[in-house]
Order: C-alpha cells, then structure tokens, then sequence
C-alpha cells in the first residue's frame, strides 16, 4: 500500500512539472482592404448619428474673408501668418493677464505649423481644424533681451514669414535691423513676454532662443482653440500685409 501511494505522488509531481514553451512557427496572411469588401449594416447604422453630427459642426460657418488667406511671402509677411499670431494674442492676453497681472508683448509662431491656407469666403470649423490639425498649446516665455535679439536673427535668417504680431515693428537694412515692441524701442535692459506654443517653446523648428526662460507659463488653451474662438467672435477676417516687418 505505501509503494502504491509513493508511486501515486511521483506521478503527481510528474504532471505538475513547467515544461519551457517556444514558437516554433509564425504564419501570416495579407487581408486587402478594398470594395470587395461590404460594409456591415448594423454598424453604419450606430455610427451616422455621430457621423452626421460630426460633419454638421465642422461645416458650421464661424466668420467671413472677402480673399483669400496663405502662406505667401511677402517681405517675410503672410497673411496667414499675420492673422495667426493677432489672433493668438487677442485671445490669450487676457487669460495670460489673469494669471499673471501682466501683457504679451509680442507673438512668434512658424509657418511650418500653419497646414492649410483658408479660400474666400465663408469660414467654417473645418478650416480652423485644417489650419491647425495638432494639439500644441499656448505658452508665454519671459526672455532676455539676448534671446530676444537671437529671436530676431533667427526671424531674419530663415527668410520664411514666420507668424510675427504686430506688436512688432522691425525694420531690417542689410545686416542691421531696428526693432520697437509696441511701439517703444527695444530695451536691451527689460525682458520680454513672448507668446508662442509649447511645440515651439521645447525648441521645435530650432527656436532654441525660447528654451530655459527667465519663467514660462502654460496657458491650457490650445492654438486650434484660439484659432475657432476668434473666428466665433469675429463677423468678419480683415487681414493685410502692413508695416510690422519693413525691409530697406
């Protein structure tokens, strides 16, 4: 009788043992997306509510531009661009003044972020969603006038139009330039507010003149957001190449 139960737990032990498992083949196949392939019924038909939904706000008209809006250059203005940076500052120097108890003094943003130029005409939300597909928000950096200057330089050396406010007036004659922020020449003894997104903030573009500030505050409000209050808030887009950048 012992020799049976001894034998009955060498057997349990045995079937309890790990035993190593390894792959010893993968196989795949190709499944092609294309027409042959027929839509479910019974999911279309959960889905066009939102569908519907969806397509009805982003066709929602939000403003009005009697011409067109692009990235064109000109004299290292756009006006895309210069729409870009007012409109950034209009909506976040209230929420920056809130915080803060003090002023943007001016807006850099890069034209690479702007990804769609806006027709004649109505303005609707998609447009607003074409023209900023990402999710960066609104930052403001205090810099010194060092990294104000090297801001500058970069501005002048890319030779794009960048979005600049026109908070700005810059005057560039061959290797100079003269520069006034709101309309007082350029102190080299203050620091500056500059408003911009966190892409950009973290050196994006190779604005690096924006990274380490004297003090950055985050704003929690998306540039798309800006872009789609403003154009809320305005009946009509008035945008012109003015005299913010003037090249001699």
């Amino acid at each position: 009788m012992k020799q049976i139960h001894f034998i009955c737990l060498l057997l349990l032990f045995a079937s309890c043992k790990n035993t190593e498992k390894s792959v010893t083949k993968i196989t795949a196949k190709n499944i092609v997306i294309d027409s042959t392939i027929v839509a479910s019924s019974k999911i279309e038909n959960f889905i066009a509510p939102y569908k519907e939904k969806l397509i009805g706000e982003m066709e929602s008209v939000l403003t009005y531009t009697a011409n067109d809006l692009t990235k064109e250059n000109i004299g290292l203005q756009s006006t895309l661009g210069n729409l870009m940076a007012d409109l950034c500052v209009d909506i976040a120097n209230p929420m920056f003044k809130e915080k803060t108890n003090a002023s943007i003094d001016f807006a850099l943003f890069n034209s690479g972020g702007l990804r769609a130029s806006i027709d004649a005409g109505n303005v609707t939300t998609e447009n607003a969603f074409k023209l900023m597909p990402f999710d960066n928000e609104l930052v403001v950096v205090e810099l010194t006038s060092a990294k104000v200057v090297a801001l500058i330089k970069y501005f002048i050396d890319k030779q794009s139009a960048h979005p600049l406010s026109e908070n700005i007036n810059l005057l560039i004659k061959d290797d100079c330039f003269d520069l006034k922020i709101n309309g007082e020449k350029f102190n080299k003894n203050k620091t500056y507010n500059v408003l911009t997104s966190d892409y950009l903030q973290t050196g994006g573009d190779g604005m690096d003149f924006f990274k380490n500030p004297k003090k950055l505050t985050n704003l929690n409000y998306k540039v798309r957001d800006a872009v789609i209050g403003y154009f809320k808030k305005t009946d009509t887009l008035r945008v012109s190449i003015d005299n913010r950048v003037k090249i001699q």
